[in-house]
């Protein structure tokens, strides 16, 4: 957390009020959540003074431009579990809850982007463009992309014997995609979350795309799935915790058989499927 869902609603929600905003100032609070070497004061001096443009993302990464003169940079954002934003005029709005200040961007018009991390294990760093796009080459295809199609992901599945679950999980394969919406995806289409990933046939494949991509979509209609930490720009929540039909449901009857939903340990996550409708 937070997922494609979750990154993309907090990137159109700041769409609508940064570009155009001028950095004024920026107070790092915490020096650890910058990243790549990146100390406060370099950090504020590359960035006081640059002009935000639209933001944009990939995977799980939140990039905002920065135009500054001939020195154009990208900040690149990786939310991780709790990493959030809020803009307020003296102080993050009430609603926003922030009680553990990240990093504050003072900007030109009075107002004060806040970067919110209470377990800091999110971070900020700068990258040149270039550096954006060699990322941006290392990650796999955008899953609500066109270009995205249930043939390509059975060309990518077809040579890993990893199980299907992890395969989905990791950003070099498909990007954007996390612990929630895999195991939602996985349930929906049948598939157990321990099979072979080369074994899925193209139809099954095309069955499974066709799930990520619709529950990807209804997430980003809901602003998202609201759990423990996750909230979207100045504290809204995301609504889509209540159309989870196995994530966070051990124990609980299977939503189609009734068979208790089970729970097992997938590369460090908590995958929850049920045995008898994902044979």
């Amino acid at each position: 957390m937070p997922e494609l869902p979750e990154v993309e609603t907090i990137r159109r929600d700041l769409n609508q009020q940064i570009p155009g905003a001028e950095v004024a100032g920026v107070l790092v609070h915490h020096r650890d959540l910058l990243l790549s070497g990146w100390t406060p004061g370099r950090f504020g001096a590359a960035v006081t003074g640059s002009v935000f443009g639209p933001l944009v993302r990939r995977g799980k990464f939140l990039g905002f431009p920065l135009g500054k003169g001939d020195a154009r940079r990208v900040m690149r954002v990786q939310l991780r579990m709790t990493g959030r934003f809020a803009i307020g005029a003296d102080s993050p709005p009430p609603e926003a809850g922030f009680r553990h200040p990240g990093i504050d961007f003072a900007l030109a018009d009075g107002r004060t982007l806040y970067y919110d991390d209470v377990r800091r294990l999110g971070g900020i760093d700068l990258l040149l463009p270039s550096e954006w796009r060699q990322m941006s080459r290392n990650l796999g295809p955008e899953p609500l992309a066109r270009s995205f199609t249930g043939k390509r992901l059975h060309t990518i599945l077809a040579p890993l014997k990893a199980p299907i679950k992890n395969v989905l999980l990791d950003q070099r394969r498909v990007a954007g995609i996390g612990n929630i919406y895999a195991s939602e995806a996985l349930f929906r289409a049948g598939i157990d979350p321990r099979r072979p990933a080369g074994e899925l046939t193209l139809d099954e494949a095309r069955g499974l795309h066709r799930w990520v991509r619709r529950i990807l979509r209804g997430a980003l209609e809901a602003r998202g799935t609201r759990l423990r930490d996750y909230q979207a720009v100045n504290g809204r929540s995301g609504r889509y915790r209540d159309k989870l039909r196995v994530y966070g449901r051990y124990g609980e009857p299977c939503p189609r058989c009734r068979r208790s939903i089970d729970r097992l340990n997938q590369a460090g996550r908590s995958t929850f499927f049920c045995p008898a409708c994902q044979r």
